[in-house]
């Protein structure tokens, strides 16, 4: 099947659907004047690398010819609108521009996981959009077949959206955790009508792992016949824990092992969270592999599989993130429980991002003290009130 390239600019609806859209900007020939013509350039190579089997949709931030009756605020909201929905934003600065519009630009458009930003090498243009990238892990190219390169290496072979889901850009629409909230919401009948990307956060070079997502969502709700469009859905990779414990003569003496760690969002006494070992992970991977590398990880102790039960995995907060969070558990013996006991004065980690130490407390201690946030109490309970056998035993 033969892919499809369709050019509009601000002047023109956009089409029904697409599986790539790219945002084409930057300082344009002014109209009539007979400077060089890269827009068109680096349109025609988009077309001819575009290799996927769908609709690659370009559209250039400015009317290429009459505009009619369209006003200015229209072209404005049409270009703005564009912008938003785009899977990738690319911008092509000639050197004749004048730096104070390359730097507002970069200033308001920094999306590392969308946009790509060009200039001529060995201009003083490309050498502040340099150093300018390094700091904010843009993309940058120095020619145009650079730059129109980068734009399809972001979009790949692209993924179709039709309607309401053409405002979520190909970074969000990929993710794991946005296709389970989505599929979710119309299995239940709901449509999405429209979105807008708040903010994303990338990691890694070029920023090129999606960590968190926020969308602005216009939701039809068919259980009550109504739209609702005043929420942001907030999601993140999925988070595999261990309960790691040691069971007593009653569940309140049942020893139950925390890992503490500074963690910015944390509102607690002592500003640190007091957490089950666990983590996430962009790199694959099967969800109890993740739990075993993070215990270990966190708190030294290497679990074997056949000791681990699974508790499957749920939402830890409905109305804020999307998100899950898989459960594991396992009885540590005593032998394990010492080893942490000698440990609880050395911080764990990988790198100069994370610093854990393990923490020993008890499953009544916890309830007394509210150490621990409600979602990690629940995770907590439904491991040592599960007194069934290890799954073949």
């Amino acid at each position: 099947m033969a892919g499809e390239v369709i050019t509009v600019d601000a002047s023109q609806p956009l089409p029904d659907c697409w599986d790539a859209f790219a945002f084409v900007g930057g300082a344009m020939p002014a109209h009539g004047a007979p400077a060089t013509p890269w827009p068109a350039e680096v349109i025609g190579l988009l077309q001819q690398g575009w290799l996927g089997e769908g609709r690659l949709v370009i559209f250039v931030d400015e009317p290429r010819g009459a505009v009619g009756d369209v006003v200015a605020a229209d072209l404005i909201d049409s270009c703005a609108h564009a912008r938003d929905v785009a899977d990738v934003i690319m911008f092509w600065w000639p050197d004749n521009t004048d730096p104070r519009l390359m730097s507002a630009s970069l200033a308001a458009r920094n999306d590392g996981l969308r946009a790509v930003h060009g200039a001529p090498s060995g201009t003083a243009l490309s050498d502040y959009l340099t150093k300018y990238a390094d700091t904010r892990a843009i993309s940058t190219a120095t020619t145009l077949a650079e730059l129109a390169g980068l734009a399809l290496d972001k979009v790949g072979a692209g993924g179709r959206r039709t309607a309401g889901e053409r405002d979520v850009p190909l970074s969000v629409w990929r993710a794991d955790s946005f296709q389970r909230w989505y599929c979710a919401q119309t299995a239940a009948g709901n449509t999405l009508l429209g979105a807008r990307q708040v903010w994303t956060f990338g990691a890694g070079t070029g920023q090129a792992s999606l960590i968190y997502w926020a969308l602005h969502v216009r939701m039809y709700v068919q259980v009550e016949d109504r739209v609702k469009s005043n929420e942001v859905v907030i999601s993140r990779p999925d988070i595999s824990v261990m309960a790691l414990y040691r069971r007593a003569a009653t569940i309140d003496d049942t020893v139950i092992v925390l890992v503490r760690e500074f963690r910015s969002p944390a509102s607690s006494p002592d500003g640190l969270v007091h957490e089950l070992p666990g983590g996430s992970s962009t790199d694959g991977g099967s969800a109890l592999d993740q739990a075993i590398a993070e215990t270990e990880e966190e708190t030294g102790l290497t679990i074997d599989v056949e000791r681990i039960r699974s508790h499957g995995s749920r939402q830890l907060a409905a109305t804020m993130s999307a998100h899950h969070a898989h459960l594991f558990a396992a009885e540590i013996t005593d032998d394990e429980l010492g080893r942490l006991r000698a440990s609880l004065t050395t911080p764990h980690g990988v790198d100069g991002t994370e610093r854990t130490w393990p923490e020993i407390t008890t499953f009544g201690e916890l309830r007394r003290r509210r150490l621990v946030d409600w979602a990690t109490l629940g995770m907590i309970t439904e491991a040592v009130l599960d007194t069934s056998p290890l799954p073949g035993r």
